[in-house]
């Protein structure tokens, strides 16, 4: 979402509805008044001061999201472990080695990475059993149209092999010996340009068991933001969306306005506190990024800009957490019922043409019975009684088959709207 965007307020507000509510870590020390002195100590100061807000606000799940490209990121996932939260959820780089896996698990925090990809889901899957004989908790998909950084090349944002829906279902079969091996439910959480309740509902079917949504949710009441942030959010249009080439070196979708224009048009006067992420090459691409979304979170616009994923054009209001919860809500189950009345009909149908057949079927073995009953009255036919017996077991079969299709397809559709509904 960017610096300071979910912090306390809004986490705590998604917790108290029943979603994972996540504080984000990376600059959370600009909120803090000594910041310019000790950003180090600064970051740790706001997390965790942030942290307990949050759950002093909430009894509900509170996660950190931290960049493992950050400097202190050792530093803040210690935090987290020492505030107990209930998962840390760890993107921009792959989190594999030279992590405090025992201390993680001696808090009961989670650890969900956030890949784009089956390939560095196998990788980091891969590499957690070999040296710590554990694999992460659940890990979040995000796929190309989702705001912010960006784990997929430019140039293949709008190829449909990196896209959500191809995505989901290959983690999802990455996954599928780990859970097994490790014998327990790994989750999969997708996200990215996911909007309605019917985004949801058609992504779980995909193979998803939740999803993570940051756009909607930064123009809420709660968002820690400025309401000049949310109303920038609200104000867009799908042309003022575009892709920009961060100082950390990855693509970024944000609101194109002319604070990112001027970077590129002429030299601009600026100064970072300090080298807060690795690779970052703020002198090349003429600002800090950090500083910049730190001045869009307080509304300054002039010199800052506003992260946010494909759809935001698509945010009409600013609008509160629990009703924007209960519209997703509704949307999904609207989703689900017209999905299953689809269904239900194909069942009517395919059951119509079942019972047609089952008819014809019952009336062929009535007549087997009597050419049977018929043969041994009169006289030992070997060959007709035996031809006879065969097809009545035949036609016998297949009324079987006919009966158990029909209430295999009766189950199936209602345990996958039953599980469906659960998940949601």
């Amino acid at each position: 979402m960017g610096v300071g965007i979910s912090l306390s307020s809004l986490s705590s507000a998604v917790a108290n509805q029943g979603g994972i509510g996540i504080i984000a870590a990376n600059g959370i020390g600009m909120i803090e008044p000594d910041y310019f002195k000790d950003g180090r100590a600064a970051n740790i100061k706001g997390l965790r001061s942030e942290i307990r807000k949050a759950k002093a606000q909430s009894a509900g799940i509170i996660g950190v999201n931290i960049m493992v490209a950050l400097e202190d990121f050792q530093e803040l996932l210690k935090t987290a472990i020492e505030e107990k939260v209930d998962a840390v959820f760890l993107g921009a780089g792959l989190p594999i080695k030279n992590l405090p896996v025992a201390q993680l698990r001696e808090a009961g925090v989670q650890v969900v990475p956030i890949v784009s990809s089956a390939r560095a889901t196998n990788l980091i899957f891969s590499m957690w059993k070999r040296i710590y004989h554990d694999v992460p908790d659940a890990v979040v998909v995000e796929g190309p149209k989702a705001g912010g950084h960006l784990g997929v090349a430019q140039a293949d944002l709008e190829d449909d092999a990196f896209s959500l829906e191809t995505v989901v279902p290959q983690v999802k079969e990455a996954l599928a010996p780990y859970v097994e091996e490790f014998g327990k439910p790994i989750p999969l959480i997708a996200g990215g340009g996911i909007f309605t309740g019917e985004d949801i509902y058609k992504i779980m079917k995909l193979g998803a068991d939740g999803v993570q949504m940051g756009t909607r949710f930064a123009a809420t009441d709660e968002c820690d933001a400025d309401i000049r942030f949310k109303e920038a959010i609200v104000a867009c249009s799908q042309e003022d969306i575009g892709i920009i080439k961060s100082p950390v070196g990855l693509p970024g979708r944000a609101i194109i306005n002319d604070f990112l224009t001027s970077t590129t048009e002429r030299k601009r006067n600026f100064s970072c506190p300090w080298q807060c992420l690795a690779g970052c090459q703020a002198e090349e691409s003429n600002y800090c990024i950090s500083m910049a979304l730190n001045n869009a979170r307080k509304g300054n616009l002039k010199s800052g800009f506003v992260f946010v994923g494909s759809n935001a054009h698509r945010v009409s209001a600013i609008t509160s957490v629990g009703e924007l919860i209960h519209e997703l809500r509704q949307e999904y189950a609207a989703a689900l019922f017209a999905d299953k009345k689809t269904i239900f009909t194909e069942v009517a149908e395919l059951a119509a043409r079942l019972k047609h057949e089952y008819k014809v079927t019952e009336q062929r073995a009535r007549e087997l019975k009597d050419s049977y009953l018929q043969a041994l009255a009169n006289g030992p036919i070997p060959d007709t009684i035996a031809s006879a017996k065969a097809e009545l077991k035949v036609v016998n079969a297949r009324l079987s088959h006919i009966q158990h299709a029909i209430t295999e397809k009766l189950s199936e559709v209602f345990q996958d709207g039953s599980q469906q509904t659960a998940n949601f």
